[in-house]
């Protein structure tokens, strides 16, 4: 199983000088399985340079799995251009909107009104397909296995447990750890937290061990306390998610947009100090980079 980093900076695009050395795309994985099946992660920006060597190969085939329909995560979807050529089948998964009450199959649909995008959706001359996903149960991509996951996010988030002859990756899209509302000498905060605990554990338990670990690692602990509810993880948090869940690799993704490379180097090493002995190897996401399991 090959793993690929196509856009790995959260919110919104930051392209520049800044950001050459990781990237300003935001958020797309790519995993070809032994087979080739090609599993795409969320689709931001990234999916779009993603797309360009695709069309070297085609027809293609590709199931894209949203983590969340937050603009970051789909808003390269209309730019993925096999969507355009007859012949591609690309199939679009993703989880059941509790607000709109749809399911996936509107991800296309919102983005392509007519107000906001010259090309409608029946213009399209893929064959496009949409699974909308439960969770836990898992999808059979070739000779890749793909399990939805429920993370914590202020939206439907649904993290990916990828599993291919024996070799396993996880990816958290976004993800905050849960957070006891009440303060220690308030009653009501040990059954809070031994809900929390649960949940902990249980999230734990359906993530790993994995082979590969590509987590939300938005904040510093510095930064975390202002944004608390807002849905992303610290550098520490995510280790300490590694270490839980027996990761032999971690890579942290997400990047704040306005960090720049210097910047994002200089808080990745703080946080490794703070856990030296983190189990397992922690590096930071990158475009471009491509690993192996």
């Amino acid at each position: 199983m090959k793993v690929s980093m196509w856009g790995v900076r959260g919110s919104i695009p930051s392209p520049g000088p800044r950001s050459v050395r990781y990237g300003g795309n935001t958020t797309c994985i790519e995993v070809r399985s032994d087979d080739d099946s090609l599993i795409i992660l969320d689709a931001g920006t990234g999916i779009f340079p993603l797309a360009q060597t695709l069309l070297a190969k085609l027809p293609v085939t590709a199931h894209v799995f949203i983590t969340h329909t937050h603009w970051d995560h789909i808003q390269g979807l209309p730019f993925f251009v096999p969507l355009y050529i007859p012949g591609n089948k690309v199939r679009i998964h993703g989880a059941y909107d509790i607000v709109s009450m749809q399911g996936i199959e509107q991800i296309m649909n919102v983005q392509l009104q007519y107000s906001y995008f010259p090309i409608r959706e029946a213009e399209l001359k893929a064959g496009i397909e949409y699974q909308t996903l439960t969770v836990g149960e898992p999808v059979i991509i070739g000779d890749a296995t793909v399990t939805p996951v429920l993370m914590n996010h202020p939206v439907t988030d649904l993290g990916y447990r990828v599993e291919c002859n024996g070799k396993s990756m996880f990816f958290t899209g976004d993800h905050e750890p849960w957070v006891n509302i009440y303060a220690p000498e308030d009653p009501e905060h040990a059954e809070y937290q031994a809900m929390i605990d649960q949940r902990q554990a249980e999230l734990d338990a359906a993530i790993g061990p994995v082979d590969l670990l590509v987590a939300d690692a938005a904040y510093t602990l510095a930064e975390y306390p202002p944004k608390i509810g807002w849905g992303h993880g610290t550098f520490d948090s995510t280790i300490q998610m590694a270490q839980r869940i027996g990761a032999k690799r971690l890579i942290c993704t997400h990047h704040e947009p306005t960090r720049c490379d210097d910047d994002l180097e200089k808080v990745f090493a703080e946080a490794i100090n703070r856990h030296p002995e983190p189990g397992c190897e922690v590096m930071l996401a990158r475009e471009g980079l491509e690993l192996a399991l």
